[in-house]
């Protein structure tokens, strides 16, 4: 059947193109048939032997006609449906007519479309001969189309670029290519496409000059590296500036305390102090100026470590309540119980922001005072330091403006109080960096309220709390004070725990309200004067348990003009929520006495520290400056140790030599970093290359080594540590972090001051 099907398709083929043949063989087959009908028909009737019969004929001939009647309307009604298929034949031809006019007019906006185009396209075969490219590639190559077509022809390539290998298969790279203007960068995209079906596909490559964008790029890579190798010669200049600022700093601040502890009029004590104080705001200056520019170079980095949330806010208020005091103004503070006791944060940067925001507090009062209050924030985990002052307030237009850099509230005020303008906006940095926020609400004349709000978790040290809030439910307790801030602080602090408090400012008034009630406690402050003091002591003695009088480290001593009986305790101020507890739940019969031998006993505050008689350290000093170095023989030897002076690298590592061969090595070398011929880097690393295999390996004992450096710079402190050193003293010298320095190794810790 199937080879049947093909030999009729064949044949159908074959007439379909010779029309001619199937005409002529139609006709004969028609004629042949008629004529031999016919003929045979009219023989067989005119023959003799026929037995002609005229109706017979006539019926004969009447279905012969019949019969071809019946040919010709069927032949009439398949001429009709051929004419209606043809037709059909003719609307598919139009549109298919149509379709291809389209296809055409497609075809030739694509040609054209791809004419017009900027990029480069190409197509070649797989022998790598091209069969199309575009009038842009064509210029390029500065060679016709139709010497292209059909050649091997490729770019001169000055450069190639790297090349990627996309997920489709598309292959894309950068080439810099020699063109008529000049060289030209050209990003390629190159993948294999398929024409015509069954034919071989042929590789598509597409091209894009790229030239001013990889130029730009280029610019902005050399931008940035000339932005960078500025930012590190900006950082190193800051570096040497502090590095040389610091080193006159150390004397000039050294030797005025030096100074003051000697015999002095109080004529040579005020300038001394003068000198004192112009060093140390021109070392905040030099601070603020370091911390801004770190922040403005992003090398602010933050710490993740747990610290006491309470003993932090408490310290700062002790470091600050001098200067306030000075000034005749309370400073006090008040952390919520709520709160977690340790959290996990930079304690570092906090105080950096807290005293900030304190210390312009304390600058811009003159009456009432400063609180620090920690409460918990308005989001989990949040913690708001509310700084609240009662000074000179801020005008509404300037509450934004005071947070950029070299801006301050009013010009006028700025010339009265000082400063650089850079406090707050370094601080609002900080806390931003910290993903906390930075809020000021004030009213000029009635004060400001600093609000920092800083996400601090819990921190899980598995230590004990060191501190119990006592239970004071039902306890009665009269607060007696002049002023109302810390006052105000303590009573909340009380309520928290429990009492029942009572503030009154006039002393008189608190000596009538004694018989009132069974109290608890007396608070009085010592500011009322003595002999308001006295007397509500002594009228208190009978109505009050414990009788407490709080004062400040300036007016201790005056405890000794009380009489014994009259307190029971005291409290210095600014309180410790410790210290009020522990006081609180103590036995009321503490003596009086006691208060009197401690007052007596108070050192001066000029007295210096010394260490005990036979127990002073041997110690190498490695420094080149002269009155550095007399400063560094002057603090040690009145603190009680033996010290050697060299000034410079070399000095160093031969007296370090001398001294270990001679079995009397140094307790501890204090190595300046930047001295002539052998800094203090190299110097510490021979001396612990002495120390692992050297003369010195013998004694197996590791030489401590601080470093003496004006550099705060991170990467200054990792080639220190590096280099073998165990911590750092930073210039201008501390009296306080030298002497906890030199008791920490006497103690036997690690040393990082």
């Amino acid at each position: 059947m199937g080879r049947f099907f093909r030999i009729k398709l064949r044949l159908r083929r074959f007439l379909r193109r010779h029309s001619w043949v199937a005409t002529i063989v139609r006709s004969f087959t028609i004629f042949s048939v008629a004529f031999g009908s016919a003929f045979g028909f009219i023989s067989g009737a005119l023959s003799p032997h026929s037995g002609y019969d005229p109706n017979a004929f006539a019926i004969g001939v009447s279905f012969l006609f019949a019969l071809a009647c019946l040919w010709i309307v069927t032949l009439g009604i398949r001429l009709r449906l051929m004419r209606r298929r043809l037709r059909t034949i003719a609307m598919h031809n139009e549109a298919m007519a149509d379709r291809n006019w389209e296809l055409q007019e497609a075809e030739q906006r694509a040609s054209t479309l791809f004419e017009a185009q900027d990029d480069l396209i190409v197509l070649r075969d797989l022998d790598g001969r091209i069969t199309y490219a575009n009038d842009a590639y064509c210029a390029l190559a500065q060679i016709s189309r139709s010497e292209l077509i059909g050649s091997t022809a490729t770019l001169k390539v000055l450069e190639q670029g790297d090349t990627a290998l996309e997920s489709n298969g598309t292959r894309v790279y950068d080439q810099k290519i020699e063109g008529p203007l000049g060289p030209r960068w050209i990003a390629w995209r190159e993948g294999l496409v398929r024409n015509d079906a069954g034919a071989p596909a042929e590789m598509q490559s597409v091209g894009r000059d790229v030239t001013d964008r990889t130029e730009s790029e280029r610019a902005l890579t050399e931008a940035r590296d000339q932005a960078d190798a500025a930012n590190r010669a900006k950082s190193r200049f800051l570096a040497m500036a502090s590095h040389e600022i610091r080193t006159p700093l150390n004397g000039i601040i050294g030797m005025s305390g030096l100074l003051m502890d000697t015999q002095l009029t109080p004529e040579q004590m005020t300038y001394v102090k003068a000198v004192k104080t112009s060093g140390d705001a021109l070392m905040a200056l030099i601070e603020e100026l370091l911390d801004y520019s770190k922040i403005e170079a992003g090398k602010i980095d933050l710490e993740h470590r747990a610290f006491a949330l309470s003993g932090l806010i408490e310290d700062i208020t002790e470091l600050l309540a001098p200067r306030a005091q000075t000034k005749g103004i309370e400073i006090a503070a008040y952390v919520d119980e709520r709160l977690p006791t340790q959290v996990t944060g930079d304690a570092a940067r906090l105080r950096q922001v807290l005293l900030n925001l304190a210390g312009n507090a304390i600058k811009f009062t003159a009456t009432g005072g400063v609180a620090l209050i920690v409460e918990p924030g308005i989001w989990p985990n949040e913690i708001s330091f509310l700084v609240r002052d009662t000074g000179i307030g801020i005008a509404p237009e300037a509450q934004q403006r005071i947070f950029r850099e070299f801006e301050q509230a009013d010009d006028r005020i700025a010339r009265s109080y000082g400063g650089t303008g850079l406090g707050l906006s370094i601080s609002d940095r900080i806390v931003k960096r910290m993903g906390g926020r930075i809020t000021l609400a004030s009213t000029p004349g009635s004060g400001s309220t600093f609000e920092v709000s800083i996400p601090l978790t819990a921190a899980d040290t598995g230590e004990a709390n060191s501190f119990t809030a006592p239970d004071l439910a039902g306890q009665s307790i009269m607060l007696v004070a002049p002023h109302s801030i810390e006052a105000s602080l303590i009573s909340r602090r009380l309520q928290r725990w429990g009492a029942q408090t009572c503030i009154v400012s006039d002393a008189n008034v608190a000596e009538a309200l004694l018989p009132e009630r069974s109290w608890h406690t007396v608070l009085i402050d010592h500011t009322l004067g003595t002999p308001a003091i006295e007397a509500f002591a002594e009228a208190a003695r009978i109505h009050a348990t414990h009788r407490i009088v709080m004062v400040t480290p300036s007016t201790r001593q005056d405890l000794a003009a009380f009489e014994t009986a009259m307190f029971t305790g005291y409290l210095v101020k600014p309180l410790r929520a410790s210290s009020l507890a522990a006081r609180l739940t103590a036995s009321p019969e503490i003596a009086a006495p006691s208060l009197v031998i401690e007052a007596v006993t108070e050192p001066a505050p000029i007295a210096p520290a010394a260490a005990p008689a036979g127990k002073g350290l041997s110690i190498l000093v490695a420094e080149d400056n002269e009155i550095n170095a007399l400063l560094m023989r002057s603090l040690l030897t009145r603190l009680g140790h033996n010290v050697v002076i060299t000034t410079n690298g070399e000095q160093a590592m031969e007296s370090w030599l001398s001294a270990t061969s001679a079995g009397t090595p140094y307790d501890l070398v204090l190595m300046d970093i930047q001295m002539p011929r052998l800094n203090g880097i190299e110097t510490t690393k021979q001396i612990r290359a002495q120390e692992s295999g050297g003369l010195a390996a013998q004694s197996g004992r590791r030489t401590p080594i601080l470093a003496l450096t004006a550099n705060t710079l991170v990467e200054d402190r990792y080639a220190c540590f590096e280099a073998g050193m165990d911590g750092f003293l930073i210039k201008p010298l501390d009296r306080e972090k030298l002497e906890e320095a030199l008791a920490g190794l006497a103690a036997g810790r690690h040393i990082a001051a």
